[in-house]
């Protein structure tokens, strides 16, 4: 539809101005004018065409994910780059122009949105300068200064300041949201004088962009205020069941000042813990590793845990971050997603008492909802805890039996019965808690229940099932690739070294390779699926 849309509706209207590449024109604002716009910005044809201008650059964005949503093709890449360029540069000509400000509007949202893509796949540097001018767009068009788009432009404050700590540069990340919190004053000033809004209302509105400025600057705060403390070194770590009630610590101290309520310390946690450069696995302690910063994490995560352990939880929906969830300031319940987000950042954190902890709480949240939104997250945690004793064996016990529910899920796989046959039987020889292959087995055949189901909205995320296939390949590559140069002596190899369940695990992972789509996220993957081939290649010659 996109494509259409280009190639018949946007660019025919625009070869009216220009009949080669219009990227071509991109680089000048006297050109691009002279162009589009020969008789000037107040034709009664300019609003077409800024509108043109603008859906063109859309299509052309949502062709780009429709082909490569990783972005693995650097021009891919300098495609979305070009496209916020040619964004910028219609925004720029339409600003003055106070009748085009639900074009300057729709603008911000499209660089945001491209923005945040990019961020995610970790070009934040490049996307900066686009969400600085989106930023000072909302603040140069005069009807878009009101409090009615005040938690757009916060929004649009947020993502500047996370992309500078994504760039290494948290100083220039706490100094633009300290400009956010006067810009918001500035404007609550005038808003006293003359409220056009309900007071209470307007209060909201207010209060959640203080808090998402608020939540910017102690994500550097909490850390530096104690890195200058050098003489500071904290005792022990904080057991939330044992210790009195807050605050209890530094880090709380700094909780309670700077935030109202239980909803809005709990977002200050996730944030301070969050960071583009940390993934899911392998796990890891922070990074530098400084006593200071490995005592602030220790206490955020207990006081994360005191408030999720002294709250019930809410099916709030997600905000306008993956990582920062729909709350107001002063609110006492933590968000269902805050919560499940929290049990992740632990595990990545190998803040092991700390996951389980909380894991109980959220559990019990998840197995009292019925949408698939909970399912889905109930599975990706689970697959967490299997995977816990594969990255740090004997470390901690599963604090809650998962053997009935995987043996029920593992009945779902589809294939046929002579399929389901071999599997059956490789199971009941695997599934002996004192087998070495027995954690892998485990897991292996959950996630493959996962993805074998239906219902495509309860799948685990793509990311999350990479990760759990590249750890079963790195526990099971160095035996596999033995069994691959056994050569003609295959069948032989896997007898006398009883390798079958290795070839099982190993089919099994082309399963979830093939099932969940994620082939083209690692290039590993042509690896494992070239190891199956190559052992059945050497057992159809044995």
């Amino acid at each position: 539809e996109y494509k259409l849309a280009l190639l018949q509706c946007y660019g025919r209207y625009l070869q009216q101005f220009i009949s080669v590449n219009l990227d071509d024109v991109m680089d000048d604002v006297d050109h691009f004018k002279s162009t589009f716009f020969p008789n000037g910005i107040g034709d009664k044809k300019a609003v077409l065409t800024f509108h043109a201008l603008q859906a063109r650059n859309v299509c052309i964005y949502q062709m780009v994910c429709s082909r490569d949503r990783n972005l693995q093709n650097p021009e891919s890449l300098q495609t979305c780059l070009n496209v916020l360029t040619s964004l910028r540069l219609t925004m720029q000509v339409a600003l003055p122009q106070e009748n085009l400000c639900w074009l300057i509007y729709n603008g911000t949202i499209h660089i945001y949105t491209i923005c945040r893509h990019l961020m995610m796949m970790g070009q934040s540097a490049k996307v900066l300068e686009y969400l600085l001018w989106a930023s000072i767009c909302m603040e140069s068009s005069l009807p878009l200064l009101s409090v009615h788009y005040l938690t757009w432009r916060a929004t649009l404050y947020t993502a500047v300041s996370q992309c500078y700590f994504d760039c290494q540069a948290g100083i220039h990340g706490e100094i633009f949201a300290r400009r956010g919190l006067i810009k918001i004053d500035e404007l609550k000033q005038l808003e006293d004088i003359s409220s056009s809004l309900e007071h209470t209302e307007t209060e909201k509105i207010f209060r959640e962009a203080t808090l998402k400025m608020s939540v910017m600057i102690f994500k550097r705060a909490v850390y530096e205020s104690r890195r200058k403390s050098n003489g500071f070194r904290h005792k022990s770590k904080v057991n939330p069941r044992k210790a009195l009630s807050w605050p209890r610590t530094t880090t709380e101290r700094l909780l309670l000042e700077m935030f109202d309520g239980a909803a809005a310390q709990f977002l200050a946690i996730l944030e301070a813990l969050s960071s583009s450069s940390r993934k899911l696995l392998p796990p890891h302690p922070p990074v530098p590793d400084e006593t200071e910063i490995r005592d602030v994490t220790s206490e955020l995560f207990s006081a994360g845990l005191e408030i999720l352990s002294g709250n019930s939880l809410k099916k709030q929906p997600p905000f306008y971050f993956e990582n920062i969830f729909v709350i107001t300031a002063g609110e006492k319940g933590v968000s269902g997603d805050a919560a499940v987000k929290f049990v992740k950042l632990a595990f990545s954190y190998e803040e092991w008492d700390v996951f389980y902890s909380a894991l109980e709480f959220v559990d019990s949240f998840l197995q009292t909802q019925d949408d698939p939104k909970w399912k889905k997250a109930e599975m990706e945690l689970k697959l967490l805890t299997l995977m816990q004793p594969l990255v740090f064996p004997g470390k901690f016990e599963r604090s809650f039996s998962i053997t009935d529910d995987t043996s029920k899920e593992a009945s779902t796989l589809q294939g046929s019965e002579k399929t389901q046959k071999i599997r059956s039987e490789c199971c009941s020889q695997l599934l002996k808690p004192e087998d070495p292959l027995y954690n892998l087995m485990i897991l292996a055949t959950t996630v493959s229940s996962y993805v074998s189901t239906s219902e495509q909205n309860v799948h685990p995320d793509k990311e999350i099932l990479v990760d759990v296939v590249m750890c079963l390949w790195q526990k099971c590559k160095t035996e596999l690739q033995q069994i691959q140069m056994s050569g003609s002596d295959c069948l032989e190899y896997i007898h006398k070294h009883q390798a079958y369940q290795w070839v099982h695990i190993l089919w099994i992972m082309n399963e979830i390779i093939e099932k969940s789509y994620i082939a083209d996220m690692n290039i590993m993957f042509a690896e494992i699926t070239l190891c199956l081939a190559a052992i059945l290649e050497n057992v159809a010659d044995s």
